[in-house]
């Protein structure tokens, strides 16, 4: 359990950082090479190389070296304990959200089963 959580930490991690989501989608359409990736960041190789590895680590980006080239590409199974992680927290809030409804629900069937006087209704004294 404990290395879901770091799992799913590092793939938080790694997507919280708008250069690494904007890669991600860049794999989204294909494979492509370092360079092919780096090209629409104003950064240094290093830099962006850093990126790079975050995303490798985190297990989202996969990257073979041929020759002087790295080509990086998507592995979107990495995404599936974050699915997870996600869908069970959307069963927890139906939940909640379903018991909030049934209550609203009752007090509401109480509140119209309490009858109140009229408004028009003159008070005993105040004639």
């Amino acid at each position: 359990m404990a290395n879901q959580q770091t799992h799913l930490d590092q793939i938080f991690a790694a997507l919280a950082d708008p250069t690494r989501r904007a890669i991600v989608m860049r794999l989204c359409a294909g494979e492509a090479s370092v360079g092919e990736l780096a090209d629409p960041f104003d950064m240094a190789l290093p830099s962006f190389m850093k990126h790079i590895r975050v995303l490798q680590t985190s297990g989202l980006v996969l990257s073979e070296k041929s020759g002087r080239v790295r080509t990086c590409r998507l592995s979107p199974d990495a995404l599936l304990g974050a699915e997870d992680w996600f869908q069970q927290q959307r069963a927890i809030w139906e939940a909640r959200l379903d018991r909030f409804e049934a209550y609203v629900m009752k007090l509401k069937k109480e509140r119209a089963g309490v009858k109140r006087p009229s408004r028009t209704t003159k008070r005993k004294g105040s004639e």
